[in-house]
Parts: structure tokens; C-alpha cells; sequence
């Protein structure tokens, strides 16, 4: 707790957010707006990891160079997580293989997004939680069909226009891994 002029101010708890791209740094912020209405006292640094977009392992290990001199300057984080595409899985196995212990040996939670972001948020959506597009293209051409303003890169504010608390809830409902993420970081997820 912080002592401020005769009173009590709860300390937010640190959150890092590591971002493939500027879509999951909105989409980061938007959690922490949605946070700050819950009254959970979060602060979300959204990181966004370029270079190295699309590898996973090249973001990852960005991630753990920017959490190290984070941590250095300004203390420990209580949670940290990475939002990473699965898109991107398989194309060099070795390189894979490295993923898991990096995030172990780090205390990384991983947040994948099957296939790609677009995806992700598809999920929020009434109707759309269990969809499964099985590309970008489709998940993307999804999305567009119940939100024909949305694109890439969209601001957290006009993302909140659409996502709100039920949404990131309903998400939650049907994605274990996420599931897990918010409630580490305080949301009550029923399932």
C-alpha cells in the first residue's frame, strides 16, 4: 500500500503484456481499461515486440531482454504474459522446441492465439465464442462480417466500443489458456 497525504491508496499491481503488433497493444490497453471499471487496480505495460513479429521465439526472447531491464528499473511484475499468433507454429520445429522452457525459465504465460488475433477476438463476440476459422484470411473476413468497421491496428478506445467485460468473460468461457490469464491477473471466470 501507498501512504498518501493522511490516506491509503491501494497499489495497482504490474502486468506485462507482451505484443506481437499494434492490435494486441490496443487489445492490452483495452484490458486494462476494462480492469480499471472491475476495480481491480491493474497497470498493464503493453510491450510491443518489434522487431521480431511473427516468430515466436524471436518475441519471446525480445520479451525476456525488455522484462529484464523493466524489472531492473522499476521492480518485479506480478503477472507477465506474451500474446503470441499459432499461426506461426510449425514452420521450424528446433526453433518451437525452445518456446516452452524460454516462458518456464522466464515465468511467461503464454497466450496463444489460434490461428491469429482476429481469431481471438471472433471469440468474443455473442454467437462466435466457439468459432474456429481455420486461417487469418477467414478469421479475418469473419470479423469483418459482424464488425464491417473494424481493421487492423484499431485503437483500444474504439475497440472498447465493441468489447466490453461480457465479451472478455465470454472469451474466457471457451479459451482455457486466456481463462487462466485473466484469472491470474484477477477476474472472476465462471465456466
Amino acid at each position: 500500500m501507498k501512504r498518501v497525504v493522511g490516506r491509503v491508496r491501494k497499489q495497482r499491481r504490474r502486468i506485462y503484456f507482451g505484443c506481437e503488433g499494434e492490435s494486441e497493444q490496443s487489445y492490452g490497453k483495452l484490458l486494462g481499461m476494462i480492469a480499471d471499471d472491475a476495480g481491480l487496480f491493474l497497470h498493464f505495460d503493453t510491450d510491443l515486440l518489434r522487431p521480431g513479429g511473427g516468430d515466436p521465439l524471436a518475441l519471446l526472447q525480445l520479451a525476456e531482454r525488455r522484462l529484464e531491464e523493466k524489472e531492473r528499473r522499476h521492480g518485479r511484475f506480478d503477472f507477465k504474459a506474451v500474446l503470441l499468433d499459432r499461426d506461426k507454429i510449425g514452420i521450424c520445429h528446433e526453433r518451437d522446441a525452445l518456446i516452452e522452457p524460454l516462458a518456464a525459465r522466464n515465468k511467461i504465460y503464454l497466450l496463444w492465439q489460434t490461428p491469429c488475433h482476429e481469431a481471438f477476438l471472433l471469440r468474443h463476440f455473442d454467437g462466435f465464442a466457439t468459432a474456429q476459422p481455420y486461417s487469418s484470411t477467414l478469421a479475418y473476413e469473419q470479423l469483418r462480417r459482424i464488425w464491417p468497421e473494424y481493421k487492423k491496428n484499431i485503437p483500444a478506445v474504439e475497440l472498447a466500443a465493441r468489447v466490453d467485460l461480457a465479451a472478455v468473460l465470454r472469451a474466457g468461457s471457451v479459451l482455457q489458456e486466456f481463462a487462466e490469464f485473466l484469472s491470474g491477473i484477477g477476474f472472476r471466470i465462471t465456466r
